[in-house]
C-alpha cells in the first residue's frame, strides 16, 4: 500500500475515535498504537505487573529511576561526591551561582532537615560555602569552592556518560518526544509539591486531579 494512502487510513482511523485530536495528539496516538503491536524481549517489569494503566507507567518510571541511581552512584565513585544528590545540589548551585540554601534544598525536591543535613557533609567536605545573605541576615546563601568547581565538571562528565550509557536504546527522536510527554507532569507536580506540606491525601488529591492538563 503507498505510504501516504496508509498515513490518510490511519488518520481517519483515529479521527473517528478522537474527533477534537490534533495532528500532534495524532502523532503520539500512532506511535503508541505501533509499539503495541511490537513484542517486548523479557520482563516489562519486575515483580507485580499494575494491572491499571497509570500504574503501570509510574513503574516503568520509577524503576528506571532507580536504575538510573544505582548507576549514577557507581559512576560517581572517585569524583568526591557519594550519591545522585550530592550531584544535583551542586549543579543546582553552579548553575545559580550564588543561590539560598532553601532555593537549592527545594529545587532538588529535598525535606528542609535531610537537605540541610547533606549540604552541611558537602561544606565539611570542602566543596561549598555559606555566607550570609545581604538583604535577609536569616538566610543564607551557599557558593562552590574551587574544590567543588573541579568536582562538579568531574561529576557532571561522568553523569553524561551514564545517561548516554542508559538511553543508548532510544533514538534521539524518541527521547526527544519522552521530554515533550512528560515534562509537563514533572512541572505541574513540582509546582504543587511545596504547597501542599502537611495536607492529607484526599486534599492533594482534588488539588492535582482538578489542575491536569483539559484534553
Amino acid at each position: 500500500m503507498n505510504k501516504t494512502v496508509e498515513l490518510v487510513n490511519h488518520w481517519g482511523e483515529f479521527e473517528k475515535k478522537h474527533p477534537e485530536g490534533s495532528i500532534a495528539d495524532f502523532c503520539r496516538y500512532f506511535l503508541a498504537q505501533q509499539d503495541k503491536e511490537e513484542e517486548l524481549e523479557g520482563l516489562l517489569v519486575g515483580g507485580v505487573v499494575p494491572y491499571f494503566r497509570e500504574g503501570l507507567l509510574l513503574k516503568i518510571i520509577g524503576r528506571i529511576s532507580k536504575l538510573n541511581m544505582a548507576y549514577a552512584n557507581i559512576a560517581l565513585k572517585e569524583t568526591g561526591l557519594n550519591q545522585i544528590e550530592e550531584f544535583g545540589i551542586l549543579q543546582t548551585i553552579k548553575q545559580e551561582k550564588s543561590p539560598r540554601k532553601t532555593e537549592v534544598i527545594y529545587a532538588n525536591l529535598f525535606e528542609l532537615s535531610s537537605g540541610t543535613d547533606m549540604m552541611n557533609r558537602l561544606q565539611k567536605r570542602g566543596l561549598i560555602k555559606e555566607y550570609a545573605d545581604k538583604e535577609d541576615r536569616r538566610s543564607k546563601r551557599v557558593e562552590l569552592t574551587a574544590k567543588g568547581e573541579n568536582t562538579a565538571e568531574l561529576s557532571e562528565a561522568r553523569i553524561k556518560k551514564n545517561a548516554a550509557m542508559l538511553l543508548n536504546s532510544l533514538t534521539a527522536d524518541d527521547q526527544e518526544l519522552c521530554i515533550q510527554l512528560l515534562k509537563g507532569v514533572e512541572v505541574r507536580l513540582s509546582e504543587h509539591w511545596q504547597k501542599q506540606k502537611g495536607k492529607n491525601f484526599d486534599a492533594i488529591y482534588n488539588e492535582l486531579y482538578k489542575a491536569r492538563p483539559s484534553k
